[in-house]
């Protein structure tokens, strides 16, 4: 690959120390996020293209408004945007990783009717807390629910056949994860129950901007901070399945 060798870290928020020549709406001690597609996030200072980056609101931690720039953004698109969610529609959220956990919240306070089937069932409770009707170990529970919409944030082959199997006749599949590579679904009842099977990735910086107005508004993006020395473990947490929701480094008093 050429671009090698690379610092990682992505999902990135903070002040802006220096502007280059000619960008125009930025200036030094702004609030910023980064929207996806930037790595270089472990490293002190981070040099992003101008279109890359958007204006952050006060009153919101950098660790919160840090996720949007991936993982909620893309929720929300998924969600609101390409999912059509809205007031009464019934939905279902597979996955309550880093993206679901919002993709849930997002749902929930557009006043849709949501279910989530998620494995952790330490999640459990908390999906509830955020107003889930009722949480499941696995999206087969969605029989006879018919839901208009699932959200499929997980990726799997069995999780996508699964929604196909049990969204309501003429409903959508929106499929955001990519747990595995490829899914057999069958044919037969996507064509016969007229379903929609739509793959979702991205978002845009009004997406970003729609996401932090949410977590102003009381989503909790399920972050848990660390410092910057504590990277090394923080990967192997991950490796592990260890964590719940987002974790964040955090450098200094950012």
């Amino acid at each position: 690959m050429s671009h090698l060798p690379i610092t990682i870290g992505h999902e990135v928020a903070g002040v802006v120390p220096a502007v280059g020549e000619g960008v125009p709406g930025l200036a030094v001690g702004d609030r910023v996020g980064v929207r996806s597609g930037v790595d270089g996030g472990f490293a002190q200072y981070i040099a992003v293209p101008a279109n890359h980056v958007v204006q952050a609101p006060d009153g919101i931690p950098f660790s919160h408004l840090a996720v949007g720039g991936d993982a909620g953004m893309i929720a929300y698109r998924a969600v609101a945007v390409r999912g059509g969610v809205g007031k009464g529609t019934r939905v279902g959220i597979i996955g309550l990783g880093g993206l679901g956990c919002s993709g849930l919240q997002i749902a929930t306070m557009l006043g849709a009717e949501v279910y989530a089937a998620e494995p952790r069932t330490v999640l459990h409770d908390r999906a509830r807390a955020w107003g889930a009707r009722d949480v499941f170990d696995g999206p087969e529970a969605f029989a006879g629910l018919e839901l208009d919409v699932i959200v499929d944030f997980a990726g799997f082959g069995t999780t996508v056949a699964t929604a196909v199997a049990n969204v309501r006749a003429e409903g959508s599949v929106m499929l955001v994860g990519a747990g595995e590579g490829a899914a057999t679904i069958n044919t037969m009842l996507l064509v016969m129950n007229k379903v929609s099977l739509l793959g979702h990735q991205g978002a845009s910086a009004d997406d970003l901007r729609a996401y932090w107005d949410f977590v102003a508004r009381g989503l909790d993006p399920v972050v848990t901070e660390i410092g910057f020395d504590e990277i090394a473990k923080g990967l192997d947490k991950l490796r592990r399945h260890e964590v719940v929701g987002r974790l964040v480094a955090v450098l200094g008093d950012t």
